[in-house]
Protein backbone atom coordinates (compact mmCIF):
# COMPACT_ATOMS: atom_id res chain seq x y z
CA UNK A 1 0.00 0.00 0.00
CA UNK A 2 1.39 3.41 -0.97
CA UNK A 3 1.88 6.18 1.64
CA UNK A 4 -0.71 8.41 -0.07
CA UNK A 5 -3.36 5.70 0.00
CA UNK A 6 -2.49 4.86 3.61
CA UNK A 7 -2.93 8.53 4.60
CA UNK A 8 -6.32 8.70 2.90
CA UNK A 9 -7.50 5.59 4.70
CA UNK A 10 -6.38 7.02 8.05
CA UNK A 11 -8.28 10.26 7.42
CA UNK A 12 -11.38 8.34 6.42
CA UNK A 13 -11.16 6.14 9.52
CA UNK A 14 -10.74 9.21 11.77
CA UNK A 15 -13.76 10.93 10.24
CA UNK A 16 -15.91 7.80 10.58
CA UNK A 17 -14.94 7.38 14.23
CA UNK A 18 -15.66 11.04 15.00
CA UNK A 19 -19.01 10.88 13.21
CA UNK A 20 -20.05 7.77 15.15
CA UNK A 21 -19.02 9.35 18.43
CA UNK A 22 -21.01 12.55 17.73
CA UNK A 23 -24.02 10.51 16.66
CA UNK A 24 -23.82 8.41 19.84
CA UNK A 25 -23.69 11.50 22.10
CA UNK A 26 -26.53 13.14 20.17
CA UNK A 27 -28.71 10.11 20.81
CA UNK A 28 -27.58 10.09 24.47
CA UNK A 29 -28.60 13.76 24.87
CA UNK A 30 -32.04 13.11 23.40
CA UNK A 31 -32.58 10.11 25.65
CA UNK A 32 -31.29 11.98 28.75
CA UNK A 33 -33.55 14.97 28.11
CA UNK A 34 -36.58 12.76 27.65
CA UNK A 35 -35.84 10.77 30.83
CA UNK A 36 -34.87 13.88 32.78
CA UNK A 37 -31.48 12.35 33.71
CA UNK A 38 -29.12 13.88 31.24
CA UNK A 39 -25.94 13.78 33.43
CA UNK A 40 -26.39 10.13 34.30
CA UNK A 41 -27.03 9.12 30.70
CA UNK A 42 -23.96 11.02 29.50
CA UNK A 43 -21.89 9.42 32.27
CA UNK A 44 -23.09 5.95 31.30
CA UNK A 45 -22.34 6.54 27.62
CA UNK A 46 -18.88 7.93 28.42
CA UNK A 47 -18.14 4.93 30.64
CA UNK A 48 -19.24 2.61 27.83
CA UNK A 49 -17.08 4.36 25.27
CA UNK A 50 -14.10 4.22 27.62
CA UNK A 51 -14.67 0.53 28.41
CA UNK A 52 -14.96 -0.35 24.74
CA UNK A 53 -11.78 1.63 23.96
CA UNK A 54 -9.77 -0.12 26.65
CA UNK A 55 -11.14 -3.52 25.51
CA UNK A 56 -10.00 -2.79 21.94
CA UNK A 57 -6.67 -1.58 23.33
CA UNK A 58 -6.26 -4.88 25.19
CA UNK A 59 -6.90 -6.80 21.94
CA UNK A 60 -4.26 -4.72 20.12
CA UNK A 61 -1.64 -5.28 22.84
CA UNK A 62 -2.32 -9.03 22.81
CA UNK A 63 -1.98 -9.08 19.03
CA UNK A 64 1.31 -7.20 19.15
CA UNK A 65 2.70 -9.33 21.97
CA UNK A 66 2.01 -12.69 20.27
CA UNK A 67 5.39 -14.26 21.10
CA UNK A 68 6.04 -13.34 24.73
CA UNK A 69 4.49 -11.57 27.73
CA UNK A 70 5.42 -7.98 28.53
CA UNK A 71 8.41 -7.81 30.85
CA UNK A 72 9.54 -4.19 30.75
CA UNK A 73 7.05 -1.37 30.30
CA UNK A 74 8.19 2.23 30.51
CA UNK A 75 5.38 4.15 32.16
CA UNK A 76 2.05 2.90 33.39
CA UNK A 77 -1.17 1.74 31.86
CA UNK A 78 -2.28 0.19 28.62
CA UNK A 79 -1.18 3.11 26.48
CA UNK A 80 2.39 2.76 27.74
CA UNK A 81 2.25 -0.97 27.01
CA UNK A 82 1.00 -0.22 23.50
CA UNK A 83 3.83 2.24 22.87
CA UNK A 84 6.39 -0.26 24.21
CA UNK A 85 5.12 -3.05 21.96
CA UNK A 86 5.05 -0.84 18.91
CA UNK A 87 8.61 0.29 19.65
CA UNK A 88 9.70 -3.34 20.08
CA UNK A 89 8.06 -4.33 16.81
CA UNK A 90 9.81 -1.50 15.00
CA UNK A 91 13.16 -2.49 16.52
CA UNK A 92 12.68 -6.13 15.48
CA UNK A 93 11.61 -5.06 12.00
CA UNK A 94 14.70 -2.89 11.61
CA UNK A 95 16.95 -5.76 12.79
CA UNK A 96 15.25 -8.18 10.38
CA UNK A 97 15.59 -5.67 7.56
CA UNK A 98 19.32 -5.28 8.29
CA UNK A 99 19.76 -9.07 8.22
CA UNK A 100 17.88 -9.35 4.93
CA UNK A 101 19.89 -6.51 3.40
CA UNK A 102 23.09 -8.22 4.55
CA UNK A 103 22.00 -11.52 2.98
CA UNK A 104 21.01 -9.74 -0.22
CA UNK A 105 24.41 -8.06 -0.42
CA UNK A 106 26.16 -11.38 0.23
CA UNK A 107 24.16 -13.09 -2.52
CA UNK A 108 24.85 -10.24 -4.90
CA UNK A 109 28.57 -10.34 -4.14
CA UNK A 110 28.57 -14.10 -4.70
CA UNK A 111 26.75 -13.68 -8.03
CA UNK A 112 29.17 -10.94 -9.04
CA UNK A 113 32.20 -13.09 -8.19
CA UNK A 114 30.95 -16.12 -10.17
CA UNK A 115 33.33 -17.25 -12.93
CA UNK A 116 30.29 -17.83 -15.15
CA UNK A 117 28.48 -14.90 -16.67
CA UNK A 118 25.02 -14.26 -15.22
CA UNK A 119 22.30 -11.99 -16.57
CA UNK A 120 18.70 -11.34 -15.55
CA UNK A 121 16.35 -10.63 -18.45
CA UNK A 122 12.75 -9.50 -18.69
CA UNK A 123 10.78 -12.43 -20.11
CA UNK A 124 8.68 -10.36 -22.49
CA UNK A 125 11.08 -7.77 -23.85
CA UNK A 126 14.29 -9.81 -23.24
CA UNK A 127 15.87 -6.60 -21.95
CA UNK A 128 18.83 -6.82 -19.57
CA UNK A 129 17.95 -6.01 -15.95
CA UNK A 130 21.22 -7.00 -14.24
CA UNK A 131 24.55 -8.65 -15.09
CA UNK A 132 27.73 -9.58 -13.23
CA UNK A 133 31.40 -8.88 -13.96
CA UNK A 134 31.93 -12.12 -15.91
CA UNK A 135 29.05 -11.22 -18.23
CA UNK A 136 30.70 -7.86 -18.86
CA UNK A 137 33.93 -9.59 -19.85
CA UNK A 138 32.30 -12.28 -22.01
CA UNK A 139 29.80 -10.04 -23.80
CA UNK A 140 31.47 -6.63 -23.65
CA UNK A 141 28.68 -5.09 -21.56
CA UNK A 142 29.05 -1.73 -19.83
CA UNK A 143 27.29 -0.50 -16.73
CA UNK A 144 24.85 1.24 -16.77
CA UNK A 145 24.74 1.80 -20.56
CA UNK A 146 23.88 -1.86 -21.31
CA UNK A 147 20.95 -2.02 -18.89
CA UNK A 148 17.68 -2.22 -20.80
CA UNK A 149 19.33 -3.53 -23.96
CA UNK A 150 17.77 -6.72 -25.43
CA UNK A 151 20.24 -9.58 -25.22
CA UNK A 152 19.59 -10.97 -28.77
CA UNK A 153 20.89 -7.70 -30.26
CA UNK A 154 24.38 -8.55 -28.96
CA UNK A 155 24.63 -11.69 -31.11
CA UNK A 156 24.51 -12.14 -34.86
CA UNK A 157 23.34 -15.73 -34.37
CA UNK A 158 19.55 -16.06 -34.89
CA UNK A 159 19.55 -19.10 -32.59
CA UNK A 160 19.80 -16.83 -29.55
CA UNK A 161 16.60 -14.90 -30.23
CA UNK A 162 14.65 -18.09 -30.99
CA UNK A 163 16.12 -19.82 -27.95
CA UNK A 164 15.12 -17.00 -25.58
CA UNK A 165 11.66 -16.46 -27.05
CA UNK A 166 10.82 -20.15 -26.81
CA UNK A 167 12.14 -20.27 -23.24
CA UNK A 168 13.94 -23.62 -23.63
CA UNK A 169 15.24 -24.24 -20.12
CA UNK A 170 16.28 -27.88 -20.51
CA UNK A 171 18.82 -27.40 -23.29
CA UNK A 172 21.74 -25.08 -24.03
CA UNK A 173 23.35 -23.37 -27.01
CA UNK A 174 26.89 -24.65 -27.37
CA UNK A 175 29.82 -23.15 -29.26
CA UNK A 176 28.33 -19.66 -29.52
CA UNK A 177 30.83 -16.97 -30.63
CA UNK A 178 31.24 -14.06 -28.23
CA UNK A 179 30.36 -10.55 -29.52
CA UNK A 180 33.69 -9.35 -28.12
CA UNK A 181 35.98 -11.98 -29.67
CA UNK A 182 34.84 -14.63 -32.21
CA UNK A 183 37.59 -16.92 -30.92
CA UNK A 184 35.87 -16.91 -27.52
CA UNK A 185 33.25 -19.65 -27.55
CA UNK A 186 30.32 -19.56 -25.13
CA UNK A 187 27.75 -21.94 -23.71
CA UNK A 188 24.39 -20.25 -23.07
CA UNK A 189 21.86 -21.80 -20.71
CA UNK A 190 18.47 -20.51 -19.58
CA UNK A 191 17.18 -20.97 -16.02
CA UNK A 192 13.72 -20.24 -14.62
CA UNK A 193 14.35 -17.35 -12.26
CA UNK A 194 10.83 -16.01 -11.64
CA UNK A 195 7.53 -15.53 -13.40
CA UNK A 196 8.76 -12.29 -15.01
CA UNK A 197 12.50 -12.81 -15.42
CA UNK A 198 14.94 -15.28 -16.97
CA UNK A 199 18.35 -16.08 -15.54
CA UNK A 200 20.89 -16.55 -18.35
CA UNK A 201 24.15 -18.33 -17.48
CA UNK A 202 27.18 -18.01 -19.79
CA UNK A 203 30.27 -20.23 -19.67
CA UNK A 204 33.54 -19.90 -21.52
CA UNK A 205 33.96 -23.24 -23.33
CA UNK A 206 36.74 -22.18 -25.69
CA UNK A 207 39.17 -24.74 -24.30
CA UNK A 208 36.59 -27.53 -24.52
CA UNK A 209 35.82 -26.57 -28.13
CA UNK A 210 39.51 -26.66 -29.02
CA UNK A 211 39.94 -30.06 -27.36
CA UNK A 212 36.87 -31.36 -29.17
CA UNK A 213 38.32 -30.18 -32.48
CA UNK A 214 41.62 -31.90 -31.71
CA UNK A 215 39.73 -35.10 -30.97
CA UNK A 216 37.76 -34.86 -34.22
CA UNK A 217 40.92 -34.29 -36.25
CA UNK A 218 42.63 -37.19 -34.53
CA UNK A 219 39.76 -39.60 -35.20
CA UNK A 220 39.47 -38.48 -38.81
CA UNK A 221 43.22 -38.77 -39.46
CA UNK A 222 43.53 -42.16 -37.78
CA UNK A 223 40.52 -43.47 -39.68
CA UNK A 224 42.02 -42.36 -42.97
CA UNK A 225 45.41 -43.84 -42.11
CA UNK A 226 43.88 -47.19 -41.11
CA UNK A 227 41.76 -47.48 -44.22
CA UNK A 228 44.71 -48.23 -46.56
CA UNK A 229 46.34 -51.07 -44.55
CA UNK A 230 42.92 -52.55 -43.84
CA UNK A 231 42.13 -52.54 -47.56
CA UNK A 232 45.40 -54.39 -48.22
CA UNK A 233 44.65 -57.00 -45.53
CA UNK A 234 41.12 -57.44 -46.81
CA UNK A 235 42.39 -57.87 -50.38
CA UNK A 236 44.87 -60.61 -49.42
CA UNK A 237 42.18 -62.41 -47.43
CA UNK A 238 39.94 -62.44 -50.50
CA UNK A 239 42.77 -64.04 -52.50
CA UNK A 240 43.05 -66.92 -50.05
CA UNK A 241 40.51 -69.58 -50.97
CA UNK A 242 39.32 -71.87 -48.15
CA UNK A 243 39.09 -74.79 -50.62
CA UNK A 244 42.87 -74.73 -51.13
CA UNK A 245 43.48 -75.16 -47.39
CA UNK A 246 40.43 -76.73 -45.71
CA UNK A 247 42.10 -76.60 -42.31
CA UNK A 248 42.32 -72.82 -42.55
CA UNK A 249 38.68 -72.31 -43.53
CA UNK A 250 37.40 -71.42 -39.99
CA UNK A 251 40.29 -69.00 -39.42
CA UNK A 252 39.86 -67.33 -42.81
CA UNK A 253 36.13 -66.95 -42.24
CA UNK A 254 36.65 -65.30 -38.85
CA UNK A 255 39.41 -63.05 -40.22
CA UNK A 256 37.14 -61.91 -43.05
CA UNK A 257 34.27 -61.17 -40.62
CA UNK A 258 36.50 -59.16 -38.33
CA UNK A 259 38.08 -57.36 -41.27
CA UNK A 260 34.64 -56.43 -42.57
CA UNK A 261 33.56 -55.28 -39.11
CA UNK A 262 36.63 -53.06 -38.81
CA UNK A 263 35.94 -51.64 -42.25
CA UNK A 264 32.36 -50.79 -41.23
CA UNK A 265 33.67 -49.17 -38.06
CA UNK A 266 36.11 -46.98 -40.01
CA UNK A 267 33.38 -45.95 -42.44
CA UNK A 268 31.10 -44.94 -39.55
CA UNK A 269 33.92 -42.99 -37.93
CA UNK A 270 34.61 -41.13 -41.16
CA UNK A 271 30.88 -40.44 -41.61
CA UNK A 272 30.64 -39.08 -38.08
CA UNK A 273 33.72 -36.90 -38.56
CA UNK A 274 32.27 -35.52 -41.78
CA UNK A 275 28.97 -34.69 -40.08
CA UNK A 276 30.67 -33.01 -37.12
CA UNK A 277 32.67 -30.79 -39.44
CA UNK A 278 29.51 -29.39 -41.05
CA UNK A 279 27.21 -26.71 -39.69
CA UNK A 280 24.31 -27.36 -42.02
CA UNK A 281 23.13 -29.60 -44.83
CA UNK A 282 21.52 -28.84 -48.17
CA UNK A 283 17.78 -28.25 -48.56
CA UNK A 284 16.95 -30.67 -51.35
CA UNK A 285 13.53 -32.29 -51.73
CA UNK A 286 13.37 -35.68 -50.00
CA UNK A 287 10.44 -37.72 -51.40
CA UNK A 288 9.19 -39.88 -48.54
CA UNK A 289 7.31 -42.52 -50.53
CA UNK A 290 10.41 -43.88 -52.36
CA UNK A 291 12.44 -43.55 -49.15
CA UNK A 292 9.93 -45.60 -47.15
CA UNK A 293 9.89 -48.23 -49.91
CA UNK A 294 13.69 -48.42 -49.76
CA UNK A 295 13.60 -48.79 -45.97
CA UNK A 296 11.13 -51.67 -46.30
CA UNK A 297 13.36 -53.48 -48.80
CA UNK A 298 16.44 -53.02 -46.61
CA UNK A 299 14.59 -54.29 -43.54
CA UNK A 300 13.26 -57.33 -45.40
CA UNK A 301 16.71 -58.12 -46.81
CA UNK A 302 18.31 -57.90 -43.36
CA UNK A 303 15.48 -59.80 -41.67
CA UNK A 304 15.35 -62.61 -44.28
CA UNK A 305 11.77 -63.44 -43.35
CA UNK A 306 12.36 -63.66 -39.60
CA UNK A 307 10.21 -60.60 -38.74
CA UNK A 308 6.95 -58.92 -39.68
CA UNK A 309 7.80 -55.62 -41.41
CA UNK A 310 5.08 -52.93 -41.54
CA UNK A 311 5.50 -49.51 -43.20
CA UNK A 312 2.76 -46.88 -42.77
CA UNK A 313 2.81 -43.68 -44.86
CA UNK A 314 0.15 -41.61 -43.03
CA UNK A 315 1.21 -38.10 -44.10
CA UNK A 316 0.96 -36.60 -47.58
CA UNK A 317 4.08 -34.48 -47.16
CA UNK A 318 7.79 -34.73 -47.93
CA UNK A 319 10.91 -33.37 -46.25
CA UNK A 320 13.60 -30.94 -47.27
CA UNK A 321 17.20 -31.71 -46.41
CA UNK A 322 19.97 -34.06 -47.47
CA UNK A 323 18.51 -37.24 -49.00
CA UNK A 324 21.71 -39.22 -48.47
CA UNK A 325 22.13 -38.29 -44.80
CA UNK A 326 18.45 -38.75 -43.94
CA UNK A 327 18.43 -42.16 -45.60
CA UNK A 328 21.53 -43.08 -43.59
CA UNK A 329 19.86 -42.03 -40.32
CA UNK A 330 16.56 -43.81 -41.00
CA UNK A 331 18.36 -46.91 -42.25
CA UNK A 332 20.40 -47.04 -39.03
CA UNK A 333 17.23 -47.07 -36.94
CA UNK A 334 15.59 -49.74 -39.08
CA UNK A 335 18.68 -52.00 -39.11
CA UNK A 336 18.99 -51.66 -35.32
CA UNK A 337 15.36 -52.68 -34.92
CA UNK A 338 15.93 -55.79 -37.04
CA UNK A 339 19.17 -56.71 -35.22
CA UNK A 340 17.75 -56.40 -31.71
CA UNK A 341 14.34 -57.99 -32.31
CA UNK A 342 14.03 -61.77 -31.83
CA UNK A 343 12.71 -63.98 -34.58
CA UNK A 344 8.95 -63.66 -34.97
CA UNK A 345 8.89 -60.06 -33.76
CA UNK A 346 7.25 -57.06 -35.38
CA UNK A 347 8.89 -53.89 -36.76
CA UNK A 348 6.71 -50.90 -37.69
CA UNK A 349 7.94 -47.83 -39.58
CA UNK A 350 5.46 -44.93 -39.53
CA UNK A 351 5.57 -41.48 -41.18
CA UNK A 352 2.87 -39.25 -39.65
CA UNK A 353 2.05 -35.76 -38.40
CA UNK A 354 2.72 -34.76 -34.81
CA UNK A 355 0.98 -32.42 -32.38
CA UNK A 356 3.41 -29.54 -33.01
CA UNK A 357 2.49 -29.19 -36.66
CA UNK A 358 5.57 -31.06 -37.86
CA UNK A 359 6.11 -34.71 -38.72
CA UNK A 360 7.62 -37.80 -37.10
CA UNK A 361 9.25 -40.85 -38.59
CA UNK A 362 9.09 -43.56 -35.94
CA UNK A 363 10.60 -47.03 -35.87
CA UNK A 364 8.95 -49.32 -33.33
CA UNK A 365 9.99 -52.90 -32.56
CA UNK A 366 8.91 -55.67 -30.24
CA UNK A 367 12.47 -56.53 -29.22
CA UNK A 368 14.32 -56.88 -25.95
CA UNK A 369 13.76 -53.32 -24.78
CA UNK A 370 16.22 -50.97 -23.07
CA UNK A 371 16.45 -50.31 -19.30
CA UNK A 372 15.58 -46.72 -18.41
CA UNK A 373 19.02 -45.91 -16.98
CA UNK A 374 20.67 -46.56 -20.37
CA UNK A 375 18.38 -44.40 -22.54
CA UNK A 376 20.06 -40.99 -21.87
CA UNK A 377 23.44 -42.39 -23.01
CA UNK A 378 22.37 -44.31 -26.11
CA UNK A 379 23.57 -41.65 -28.53
CA UNK A 380 27.09 -41.58 -27.06
CA UNK A 381 29.85 -43.07 -29.19
CA UNK A 382 30.49 -46.76 -28.62
CA UNK A 383 28.01 -46.90 -25.74
CA UNK A 384 26.46 -50.35 -25.57
CA UNK A 385 23.64 -51.64 -23.40
CA UNK A 386 24.88 -55.19 -23.88
CA UNK A 387 28.39 -55.63 -25.28
CA UNK A 388 28.02 -59.27 -26.20
CA UNK A 389 24.67 -58.79 -27.93
CA UNK A 390 26.00 -55.79 -29.91
CA UNK A 391 29.02 -57.72 -31.15
CA UNK A 392 26.90 -60.69 -32.15
CA UNK A 393 24.59 -58.39 -34.15
CA UNK A 394 27.52 -56.75 -35.94
CA UNK A 395 26.88 -53.21 -34.73
CA UNK A 396 29.67 -50.62 -34.51
CA UNK A 397 28.27 -48.59 -31.61
CA UNK A 398 28.17 -45.41 -33.73
CA UNK A 399 24.79 -45.71 -35.44
CA UNK A 400 22.75 -43.65 -32.99
CA UNK A 401 25.50 -41.03 -32.79
CA UNK A 402 25.24 -40.63 -36.56
CA UNK A 403 21.44 -40.42 -36.31
CA UNK A 404 21.66 -37.70 -33.65
CA UNK A 405 24.10 -35.59 -35.70
CA UNK A 406 22.07 -35.94 -38.90
CA UNK A 407 18.87 -34.89 -37.14
CA UNK A 408 20.65 -32.01 -35.42
CA UNK A 409 21.82 -30.66 -38.78
CA UNK A 410 18.18 -30.80 -39.93
CA UNK A 411 16.86 -29.00 -36.85
CA UNK A 412 15.18 -32.20 -35.67
CA UNK A 413 15.53 -34.33 -32.55
CA UNK A 414 15.58 -38.01 -31.59
CA UNK A 415 13.11 -39.26 -28.98
CA UNK A 416 13.53 -42.71 -27.43
CA UNK A 417 10.88 -44.70 -25.58
CA UNK A 418 11.50 -48.24 -24.40
CA UNK A 419 10.27 -50.87 -21.97
CA UNK A 420 12.21 -53.99 -21.12
CA UNK A 421 10.57 -57.05 -22.64
CA UNK A 422 8.11 -55.04 -24.76
CA UNK A 423 10.29 -53.26 -27.31
CA UNK A 424 11.45 -49.76 -28.19
CA UNK A 425 10.31 -46.79 -30.21
CA UNK A 426 12.78 -44.40 -31.87
CA UNK A 427 11.18 -41.22 -33.26
CA UNK A 428 12.75 -38.61 -35.55
CA UNK A 429 10.76 -35.42 -34.87
CA UNK A 430 10.89 -32.70 -37.56
CA UNK A 431 9.54 -29.18 -37.35
CA UNK A 432 6.89 -27.77 -39.66
CA UNK A 433 9.52 -25.73 -41.53
CA UNK A 434 11.02 -28.95 -42.94
CA UNK A 435 7.77 -30.13 -44.49
CA UNK A 436 6.64 -29.55 -48.07
CA UNK A 437 3.36 -30.70 -49.66
CA UNK A 438 3.74 -33.91 -51.61
CA UNK A 439 3.23 -33.34 -55.33
CA UNK A 440 0.08 -34.99 -56.58
CA UNK A 441 0.42 -37.81 -59.10
CA UNK A 442 -0.71 -36.95 -62.63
Amino acid sequence: MTPIRRSLLLRLAWRQSLLRLLLLYAVAVLVGVRLGALPWVLLAVTAGVAARGYWRLLRVTRFLDWRQQLRTVHGQGMWAALETLIHRRQTETRARTRRLVGLLRAYRQAATAMPEGALILDRRSLETIWFNKSARRLLGLRYPQSLGRPLPTLFNDPRVAAFLREGIADEAINDLPSPVDPELRLNLRLLRYSDREWLVVLRDVSQLVRLEQVRRDFVANVSHELRTPLTVVHGYLDMMEPDDNPDWAPMLGEMRRQSQRMGDLLEDLLTLSRLEARDELGDEPVPMQPLLTTLRREAEALSQGRHEIVVDDALAADLTGSPKELHSAFSNLVSNAVRYTPTGGRIAVRWAANADGGATLSVQDSGYGIPAQHIPRLTERFYRVSTSRSRESGGTGLGLSIVKHVLGLHGARLEIESEVGRGSRFSCVFGAARLVPRPSAN
